[in-house]
């Protein structure tokens, strides 16, 4: 949860995750007002991408 994890997670910046939200790029959702993201629908979603 947060913007940090999710870059450690996709190996991007902060600031590169918060692009990607905001333009619904990657699976998100707000929990209060902190950007979050399963692994599993991260992960699902990279797994598309490579499929692609």
């Amino acid at each position: 949860m947060g913007g940090d994890a999710i870059a450690t997670y996709l190996g991007v910046t902060r600031r590169q995750v918060y692009r990607l939200v905001y333009d619904e790029i990657i699976p998100s959702f707000k929990l209060g007002g902190t950007v979050a993201a399963r692994k599993s629908s991260l992960t699902t979603w990279m797994q598309d991408l490579e499929r692609k």
